[in-house]
């Protein structure tokens, strides 16, 4: 049952999840992954505070993250007193997402690769029972509705996590939409730079890629990433982003032809990500984004703007 926002008491959610978690883990362990994400965060400091040692969390370093990531988020939760351990699974997931461009089959792959090769290891390694994660409302309505499908559902898509993966899953924000776990996540003493972020997918970097997914690709889409996060992050908007296309396009450099790479842009005003609005950002914006991700990104040649609003669009592009 969905908690709204005008319902939403942060303090009494927080302390009826803290007792589930300790009713429902016992004396066991349970693990959790850390992308960095509010989602991700807040489910990991509710999970410690529930828990305390006995969750383990870890950050899987995919390959597929934004610049610096595993870095930043390590050291940042260590200031919050949660130790994170990276794990290095970039060769897994490459592996998984080689030569598949179907978008379906890309989300398949990841979620494979994450639950069953990655995390059962992880599970079997520490005698966890249960993964803790940060499934929120927004994406069981979109798996449930054939949008798309979210790599974080099971249950509510008729998969039962124990009898596929061999633990149990405790999804304490499912109850909730975007703008409410933002609440709830600064209740729980994170930072404004987390529970204000922008989203950013499950799949990662993956799901801003058309076409085939690999570390050359990947690398391109990260450089244009940081390049739109810097200059879009005062803009106020719900969500900003960089996709890559497949299709390379005529371009021209030093007066010869060049057959480069195309960028778009999508920047969102939305609530809660259920629908969603282009933000009218200022031309000198989209001139200064096009001037530095042509120049600082290598190959790219063109650079696009969204203006589509969702629906028929989403704000991920995959």
């Amino acid at each position: 049952m969905e908690i709204r926002l005008k319902e939403l008491n942060p303090k009494k959610f927080i302390e009826e999840k803290m007792k589930d978690i300790s009713s429902k883990v016992g004396n066991g362990i349970a693990i959790n992954a850390l992308s960095g994400g509010v989602d991700s965060s807040a489910v990991t400091i509710l999970g410690h505070k529930a828990l305390g040692d006995r969750l383990k969390t870890y950050f899987i370093d995919n390959g597929l993250m934004r610049e610096g990531e595993p870095e930043r988020i390590v050291s940042m939760f260590k200031k919050l007193g949660v130790n994170v351990e990276i794990v290095d699974s970039k060769e897994i997931f490459f592996n998984a997402l080689r030569s598949i461009t179907d978008p379906e089959e890309k989300r398949e792959a990841i979620t494979k690769a994450f639950y069953k090769d990655v995390f059962s290891d992880l599970v079997k390694k520490s005698g966890a029972k249960y993964l803790f994660q940060g499934t929120i409302l927004t994406d069981v309505d979109e798996t449930i509705a054939g949008i798309k499908r979210q790599h974080n559902v099971f249950e509510q898509f008729g998969i039962d996590p124990e009898d596929a993966f061999g633990y149990r899953i405790l999804e304490p924000l499912v109850q909730l939409r975007k703008p409410a776990v933002r609440e709830v996540a600064r209740a729980l003493g994170l930072p404004e730079e987390t529970y204000n972020r922008p989203p950013f997918p499950g799949p990662a970097l993956a799901a801003r890629i058309i076409g085939e997914v690999s570390p050359e690709r990947v690398e391109t889409v990260r450089k244009a990433t940081r390049i739109v996060e810097e200059e879009l992050k005062d803009s106020g908007a719900f969500q900003y982003l960089a996709i890559l296309h497949e299709d390379r396009v005529t371009g021209m450099r030093d007066g010869r032809r060049d057959f480069g790479f195309q960028i778009e842009v999508r920047c969102w005003e939305s609530k809660d990500a259920r629908t969603g609005s282009p933000t009218r950002l200022p031309y000198d914006t989209l001139d200064k984004l096009a001037e530095r991700i042509t120049t600082e990104v290598p190959g790219v040649v063109s650079v696009t703007y969204n203006i589509t609003k969702k629906p028929p669009s989403t704000i991920e592009a995959i």
